[in-house]
């Protein structure tokens, strides 16, 4: 439900300084992802240590990443990342930190993610959250900067013509590393405990989430602006780790029913004896 506008507040939460100030960001990545054992995520920190940084803004624990991805009712965004189009899109809006603090003013990110051939784009600007949900649930154009203009109605053409709407969430927490001297520019993330839910989408809802990608597996990315170092590579290749095709927001459409199971679908057979049961999370 929309709330009355209140004027966005300055917020204190480190989560939200994880990114650069400028309001509207753009990047063009390769990506690489892995699914490794959890048991093995400190091991493999500890090898990247000596040459990467720790993301200044990651604390020891990790931080939360809450999304709320947006489709056609026809999953047309879903088929076209399983169908592997070349060029593909998807609208999320996203919130780091602690998912019960988002209030109408929490700053979040609106986010365009599209792949082009090899490349990954990713353009977003930060808004307060009452402001994201007037633009891609109310369908209203909201106060903006300048600069902002053009992407915003983007945003609005999308969800209108298209007629999206809320149709998964993920959550996961993640530890982030940086490149420095010449791998300036690689990032590496670690993401643990990857759930997910169909209904109740706003950040703040005391709603239950399952996991979407078994407890005892997590995702590392690569993410590089030209090329991975060798020296990474050498890395994953003496650990044997298998690139995948992995999408947490198909993850997340297959796991609560909403389409079949792809090829690409990481198996959940994994699970506790209560796997399908769905599970309370902070």
């Amino acid at each position: 439900m929309l709330h009355r506008f209140r004027p966005p507040a300055q917020s204190g939460d480190g989560g939200h300084r994880l990114r650069a100030p400028s309001r509207l960001h753009a990047f063009n990545r390769y990506e690489i992802k892995y699914l490794v054992d959890a048991g093995l995520v400190d091991e493999l920190r500890e090898e990247l240590e000596p040459r990467l940084d720790l993301d200044p803004h990651c604390p020891d624990e990790g931080y939360a990443i809450w999304s709320v991805y947006y489709d056609t009712r026809t999953l047309r965004f879903y088929w076209e990342k399983i169908e592997g189009l070349r060029f593909r899109r998807k609208l999320r809006i996203r919130h780091y930190g602690d998912r019960f603090a988002a209030g109408d003013d929490t700053p979040v990110f609106v986010e365009i993610k599209q792949r082009v051939n090899r490349v990954t784009q990713k353009r977003r600007v930060r808004v307060p959250y009452l402001d994201a949900l007037r633009l891609c649930d109310g369908r209203r154009m909201i106060s903006h900067e300048p600069s902002q203009r053009a992407f915003l109605e983007e945003v609005l053409d999308l969800v209108c013509r298209l007629d999206l709407r809320a149709t998964a969430m993920t959550g996961y927490t993640r530890h982030a590393y940086l490149g420095r001297d010449a791998d300036a520019g690689l990032r590496v993330t670690f993401d643990r405990r990857v759930r997910g839910r169909d209904r109740d989408f706003g950040f703040g809802v005391d709603a239950v989430n399952r996991f979407i990608v078994p407890p005892h597996k997590a995702i590392m990315e690569v993410k590089a602006n030209e090329r991975v170092p060798y020296w990474l590579t050498d890395l994953t290749a003496k650990r044997n780790l298998q690139v995948v095709r992995l999408s947490k927001y198909c993850q997340s459409v297959e796991a609560h029913g909403l389409a079949p199971r792809s090829v690409f679908h990481v198996p959940d057979r994994d699970l506790d004896r209560g796997r399908q049961a769905a599970l309370p999370e902070a």
